[in-house]
């Protein structure tokens, strides 16, 4: 067991497109396990005033902050916009983190105590102690498939490549090419992992459990989800 920590020099990177029914509960639990961390919302516009629902969160609490984007151009892009903003800003660790609580804070000082001496921590529901929550059949083969594939091709050993929880120190961050990132939706959290794996960064899955969202819509879609994979094999087949 690694050592806890309350989030110190931590930035908690949450999208969110359409996430009322969340956002108002999902801040006050990540703060219950890291209340010296801060959030920042990273809101694409939405229709349903998720966005302003965050800025009068962020009135009255200065570890929250708000980050507005103009449209909706993928879950890649908004992380990448929310890590430059932290770096521009002294953080020294980042974490991606649903809005929807299919990512369970109680995860967080875990995971901060693994990056004190890891580079990258994954957020696995394919190792032992990882799984998933009131999913389908068909969900967990995709799910499993799309992992398998992608590390079949990909010829890396992290197991959980399409998990969206995960953490990283600054460094790893200050030295990936942003630029250079090829992937804007699903795929993202498949070659971040991968240019990671590349650089030889110390890499290290940590279990969780992930269910199914508590309210509001799922993102993904087949068309999303086949993207992805071919997004694959252009990751393994263009370098």
């Amino acid at each position: 067991m690694s050592e806890q920590h309350s989030g110190k020099g931590a930035l908690i990177c949450i999208p969110t497109y359409n996430e009322k029914e969340n956002i108002e509960l999902i801040v006050p639990a990540v703060f219950e396990q890291v209340p010296e961390a801060h959030i920042l919302v990273v809101d694409d516009n939405s229709p349903d005033g998720t966005g302003e629902i965050a800025d009068n969160m962020a009135a009255k609490d200065d570890r929250i902050h708000v980050l507005h984007r103009e449209a909706k151009e993928g879950l890649g892009k908004a992380y990448l916009a929310a890590f430059e903003w932290g770096l521009e800003r002294e953080y020294q660790y980042f974490f991606e983190f649903d809005a929807d609580f299919s990512h369970n804070p109680i995860y967080l000082p875990e995971f901060l105590g693994l990056l004190q001496e890891n580079d990258v921590v994954v957020g696995s529901r394919r190792i032992e102690g990882g799984g998933v929550e009131n999913w389908g059949l068909m969900r967990q083969f995709i799910s499993w498939g799309g992992s398998f594939y992608a590390r079949t091709v990909l010829g890396i050993s992290v197991q959980d490549l399409t998990g969206g929880f995960n953490g990283f120190r600054r460094e790893v961050l200050e030295n990936l090419d942003f630029d250079s990132m090829q992937t804007a939706g699903y795929g993202f959290q498949i070659e971040i992992k991968y240019r990671c794996v590349k650089e030889g960064l110390k890499v290290i899955e940590s279990p969780i459990v992930f269910p199914d969202r508590v309210a509001g819509k799922s993102k993904m879609s087949n068309k999303i989800f086949l993207e992805a994979m071919l997004q694959v094999l252009k990751l393994r087949f263009g370098d």
